[in-house]
This record gives structure tokens, C-alpha cells and sequence, in this order.
């Protein structure tokens, strides 16, 4: 490849230089103004760390870490070197490493980049505006992992072992930078090498094919959501936390006590709600839950149904139920719906 001015009387072409020997620097320049201008390798992307490393061995970082506007994590890994070297080894290190981040710690992370570049924006509100969301949705959020590769060069080994991973389901992009120089300016040529974008569409659409073909042989993920009618009121696109919560406030609010649902969900007696004395507001909720906390990526309060209208009053004491529901879920509403018949609760699957 090359890059060539078009002059009146010939096309000219201009030298291809290195951006060692025009003193451009890893760190401090090239990933500076990437962050700055992130579309030039990663479009629809917001950029949450720089030089993330929040693991054991504080030796190893990501160099720019970002969310998509689809919410999966995207690690990007810039290198100086001729053929990329290992840098497709490093990255699935760290796209393992981060492919656990929920929501409330990505916000985290979020806010100290933010406090870095000396902006006082609110970490949730950016993230939740750049993925145009209402409020969080952890069963969508960071399900995947995108990996950008961008180096001067790529090596056969490389582009060999990357073209191989994708055909599994990974999803790696490499992306050539190539600095030419043309007298006293510094030009850079960037250019998707893998996937090649003529064939890209094409390899989009066969990879879809063979994630949903493995997910429907291998994956135990139920994200379906459910509508609810219960004591004549109806609910629809429910998640599984959602249906949980509607489920028991509405026999809360038709008198059932919430030590008898306790009871019956035996498997979570203990941890089906936190019970404080007296009738708490919300932010006394929050207090009390945060003094319980532990520590973790998920604050104590996030844990639970705790704003003003998801409380439980009932004889003196703030019931709060948890929000923490998974593969019993349906088991649960279940057996509340043959027990409670007199609520006639009918749950119906939205595909």
C-alpha cells in the first residue's frame, strides 16, 4: 500500500516513515488523541479508562477501554511495533479480565476518568444518555467483549490467529496505522484490516448465525421477558427481577403479610427481603442498607428494591425486597399463584 498526492503533472508518492523515528509516542500521543477522537478506530464508542488496570498484577493495563452504543465492553490496544507483536494474547487477557464489570462498576470507573480529564459530569447520567437507556439494565449490559487491535503492521501469525478467532465467536477488529511523512507534516493512513469491510457484512451475518446456533444448543440465559396480570392489573415487558417485585408487591398490597411469603419461598427465607424497624423513607433505606455494605462491585442499596415506591410497610417496619433473581424465579411465581389464587396472577412469556 501507499499514499500518493495528485499533482498537476504526476502522482507523487509520499514516504512511509515510523512513528518512532518522528518521536510519536505510544502513550502520550498516539493514545492521547485517540481518546480525544475515539471514532477514528472505534465509532459509537464512549471511552471510560485509560490505562486500565484494575486487577492483581497492576503491571498489565488496557490502554483505552470504552462501552459501545450496543452496551458491550470494547478494549482497544494501541502498538508502535512493525508486526503487533503479542498484542492479540494481551488483549483476550483483558477481555477476559474485565468481561465480569457490571453496570454499577463501570460507572465507577467512569467517574474517575472523569474526575482525571477534570469534568464534574455524573457518571450514570453520561453512560446511561450515551446508550439513550432510561435506567440501568444489567441483564443487557457487558454481555459481550470487542477487542480492537491497532498497530503500524500485523503479523501473518497474528492476522492468522485473529481470523481464527473470530470464526469462534470472538469479535476482534484490526485496524493498520500507518504514518507517512510529507515534508513537514506527519499523515496517517488507518485501515481496517480484519474483517476486510468488503466482506464484512457478509462475515457479520455468518458469525450471528453461529452464535445463535451455539446459544441454542449451549446457552442456559433466559432473557425473556413476561407480562403480568395480577388482582386486575396488568404489567407488560417484565424481566425476571421485574416480575418478582410486582408479583409480591401486589399481595403485599392485598394483605398478605411479608413473613408468610418468606415462608413460602423457603429457599430464600433469609434473604427474600432486609427488614428494618419503623416505617424508613428512602434515603433512610438507603442509610440503613449501606451500613450493612460490604464492599464489591454492586453497592448493598443497588442489591435491592429501595426507592420510595418499591418499600414495604407493614406493622411498623420497612420491608425491602431483593432484586437479586435468577433461575427459581419462576418457581417462586409459581407457587404464589396457585397458593394466592384468589389474585388471579397470570404470567404470560413475551418473545
Amino acid at each position: 500500500m501507499a499514499v500518493y498526492e495528485i499533482t498537476p503533472s504526476m502522482l507523487r508518492q509520499l514516504p512511509e516513515t515510523s512513528f518512532a523515528s518522528e518521536g510519536i509516542k505510544e502513550r502520550d500521543d498516539l493514545q492521547r488523541l485517540i481518546i480525544q477522537q475515539i471514532d477514528v478506530l472505534s465509532p459509537n464508542t464512549l471511552v471510560i479508562a485509560e490505562e486500565f488496570g484494575e486487577w492483581e498484577d497492576s503491571r498489565r493495563r488496557i490502554d483505552i477501554l470504552g462501552i459501545s452504543n450496543d452496551a458491550n465492553l470494547v478494549v482497544i490496544e494501541l502498538k508502535r511495533t512493525e508486526d503487533g507483536g503479542h498484542m492479540d494474547l494481551q488483549a483476550i487477557r483483558y477481555a477476559a479480565m474485565v468481561s465480569t464489570l457490571t453496570f454499577d462498576k463501570v460507572v465507577e470507573i467512569y467517574g474517575r476518568f472523569l474526575e482525571k480529564h477534570g469534568k464534574d459530569d455524573d457518571p450514570e447520567t453520561a453512560i446511561l444518555a450515551f446508550l439513550d437507556w432510561d435506567e440501568p439494565q444489567e441483564d443487557e449490559f457487558a454481555q459481550d467483549v470487542n477487542i480492537i487491535l491497532a498497530s503500524k503492521e500485523f503479523s501473518k501469525e497474528l492476522t492468522t490467529a485473529v481470523i481464527w478467532l473470530n470464526e469462534r465467536d470472538l469479535n476482534i477488529r484490526c485496524i493498520r496505522m500507518k504514518p507517512y511523512k510529507d515534508k513537514d507534516k506527519v499523515l496517517l493512513d488507518v485501515q481496517t484490516v480484519i474483517p476486510l469491510p468488503e466482506a464484512e457484512d457478509y462475515q457479520v451475518q455468518i458469525r450471528e448465525k453461529q452464535v445463535k446456533e451455539r446459544q441454542s444448543r449451549l446457552s442456559s440465559r433466559d432473557f425473556t421477558r413476561y407480562t403480568l396480570i395480577i388482582n386486575g392489573n396488568n404489567y407488560p415487558n417484565l424481566p425476571k427481577r421485574g416480575l418478582m417485585f410486582h408479583v409480591v408487591k401486589s399481595l403485599v398490597d392485598a394483605g398478605i403479610h411479608p413473613a408468610d411469603l418468606m415462608s413460602d419461598i423457603s429457599w430464600r427465607r433469609n434473604n427474600l427481603f432486609v427488614v428494618f424497624d419503623g416505617e424508613l423513607d428512602e434515603s433512610e433505606v438507603y442509610e440503613r442498607l449501606m451500613e450493612k455494605d460490604i464492599g464489591g462491585a454492586v453497592p448493598k442499596y443497588k442489591r435491592y428494591f429501595s426507592k420510595a415506591d418499591e418499600l414495604m410497610i407493614v406493622d411498623g417496619k420497612t420491608y425491602v425486597l431483593s432484586n437479586q433473581w435468577g433461575n427459581r424465579t419462576l418457581e417462586a411465581v409459581e407457587l404464589l399463584k396457585n397458593k394466592y389464587d384468589q389474585l388471579h396472577i397470570n404470567v404470560q412469556p413475551e418473545y
